[in-house]
Parts: C-alpha cells; structure tokens; sequence
C-alpha cells in the first residue's frame, strides 16, 4: 500500500493547523488538531485509491 497520501494529508493537516493557530494564538492545540484531521484525510485518500486500483483490475 502506497503510503504517501498520508504524508500529504498530514503535511497539510499541520500547516492549516499552524496558520489557524497563528490567527487564534494558540498553535499548539491547532497543530495537534490539524495533524490528527489531516492523517484522516490522508488514510481516506489511501482507501480510495487502493479501492479504485481494485475496481480497474476487476473489470
């Protein structure tokens, strides 16, 4: 399983995280949040594509 989506939805998660943080004076929460929603979105972005690779070699 290709595993660099996560990374991407991570590194993405931490740096909305980071600028929200700057805004709300509190980057440590938001870092925190931001990484943990951003590992979501990367580990979905993973199902996806592993389902979709399935799909094409079924048909």
């Amino acid at each position: 399983m290709n595993k660099r989506n996560l990374g991407k939805g991570m590194a993405l998660g931490i740096a909305i995280g980071a600028a929200i943080g700057v805004a709300l004076d509190n980057i440590g929460t938001w870092i925190a949040i931001g990484l943990a929603l951003g590992a979501g979105i990367g580990s979905r972005w993973d199902r996806k594509e592993e389902s979709d690779r399935e799909k094409q070699g079924k048909s």
